[in-house]
C-alpha cells in the first residue's frame, strides 16, 4: 500500500482525436523556365553550366552581335535622315502658312506642303520604331537569367549557331517550392472543409500550409484529385524531386493517449503499470501514433483505467517495496 501512495497515477479516457490521412508528396519548383534564343548568331561565350547557381539578371551567354550592331547603325542613320527631311518639311509648311493668306501660293501647293509635313512626321516615328527594334535585337545577343536559381540543363555548346526559338538553358528557382500529391476521392469533402496540410520534410522539420490549389477534375489514370501545396519561401532541406509526407485531417475518432513516460519497453514489447485493487500490475499494450510527447494506445487499456505516470519510477518503487 505504501508504494501505491508514492507512485503518481493518471486516469486515461477516450477522447476525440483528429483522424490524420498521410500521403506521399513530391517537391517541385514553383518557378521553372527554359530560356530560348530571341535572335540568330554564333555563341561566343557560355558563362554557366549545369548545377551552377545563377543570380537574377546574370548574363548566361553571349552571341555574336556584328549583324545586330550593323542593323542598329543603319536604323540610326535612317532616323537622322528622316529627322532632317521632317525639319525641312515643317519649315516649308510654316512658310506656306504665312504666304497662303496673301495669295502668293495656290491651294494645291498648300495641300501638298501639309501632306509632306505629316508624311515626314510619320517617317520619323517609323525610324524610331526601327531603332527600338534594332536595339532590342542587339540586347538579345546577351542572354540574361530571368530569375535567381540553379541551372538544370544546358542545351547548347560554345561556337554553335543558334536561331530564334532555340532552347539555351533550363533551370528553376530555389526559393519557391511546392508539394504535389494525389487525394483519393473519398477524402475530397474532408479536405475542402478543412484545407490545411501538415508537411514533414526529410530532415524531420514540420510545416503547416493552407495555400492549396485543388484540381477540380479527376485524373483518369489514378482516379484521384491532384493538389498543389505551396511551401514558404526559402525553406532549408527542400529539394525538387524528393518525397515528403503530407498529412491532413479527415474527421475524428475516439482514442486513448498516455505520456511516453508511462510506457516501459521490454524485448520490443510495450507495457504500462495499471492499478488494480490497490496494486500495480504490469499490463502489456499495443501502441499506435506518437503525438507531441504522447502515445496512442490501441489495445490493452480501457476508459477510466489508472496508470502510472512514470513507468520506470514505478518499477523502481515496486522493487524497493519487495526487498526483505
Amino acid at each position: 500500500m505504501a508504494e501505491t501512495q508514492r507512485i503518481e497515477s493518471i486516469s486515461v479516457s477516450l477522447k476525440p482525436y483528429p483522424n490524420w490521412v498521410q500521403l506521399d508528396a513530391v517537391v517541385e519548383p514553383t518557378k521553372a523556365a527554359t530560356v530560348s534564343a530571341q535572335t540568330s548568331g554564333r555563341i561566343i561565350k557560355l558563362n554557366y553550366d549545369i548545377n551552377d547557381l545563377v543570380a537574377e539578371g546574370a548574363p548566361l551567354l553571349e552571341i555574336t552581335n556584328k549583324e545586330q550592331g550593323a542593323q542598329l547603325a543603319a536604323a540610326e542613320a535612317d532616323y537622322a535622315k528622316a529627322s532632317a527631311v521632317n525639319v525641312e518639311a515643317q519649315q516649308q509648311l510654316t512658310r506656306y502658312q504665312a504666304l497662303f493668306p496673301k495669295g502668293a501660293i495656290s491651294k494645291g501647293e498648300m495641300d501638298e506642303a501639309e501632306a509632306n509635313a505629316k508624311s515626314s512626321q510619320q517617317a520619323v516615328s517609323a525610324a524610331k520604331a526601327k531603332i527600338t527594334q534594332a536595339r532590342e535585337s542587339l540586347n538579345y545577343t546577351l542572354v540574361s537569367a530571368p530569375f535567381a536559381g540553379i541551372v538544370t540543363q544546358r542545351h547548347v555548346e560554345e561556337g554553335e549557331t543558334v536561331s530564334p526559338g532555340q532552347a539555351l538553358y533550363s533551370g528553376y528557382s530555389l526559393s519557391q517550392m511546392r508539394a504535389v500529391t494525389q487525394i483519393p476521392q473519398r477524402y475530397i469533402e474532408a479536405l475542402r472543409q478543412q484545407p490545411n496540410f501538415k508537411l514533414t520534410l526529410a530532415n524531420g522539420k514540420q510545416i503547416n500550409s493552407d495555400q492549396l490549389t485543388l484540381f477540380t477534375f479527376v485524373d483518369p489514370k489514378t482516379h484521384s484529385y491532384k493538389v498543389r501545396i505551396n511551401l514558404p519561401d526559402n525553406v532549408d532541406g527542400v529539394i525538387p524531386g524528393s518525397l515528403i509526407k503530407a498529412q491532413f485531417i479527415s474527421g475524428s475518432r475516439s482514442a486513448i493517449f498516455v505520456p511516453e513516460s508511462s510506457l516501459i519497453t521490454m524485448n520490443e514489447l510495450s507495457a504500462v503499470y495499471i492499478q488494480q485493487n490497490d496494486k500495480w500490475v504490469l499490463n502489456q499494450v499495443r501502441t499506435g501514433l506518437a503525438d507531441n510527447g504522447n502515445v496512442e494506445i490501441l489495445a490493452g487499456l480501457s476508459d477510466g483505467d489508472l496508470v502510472a505516470k512514470d513507468a520506470y519510477h514505478a518499477l523502481l518503487m515496486l522493487k524497493q517495496s519487495h526487498k526483505p
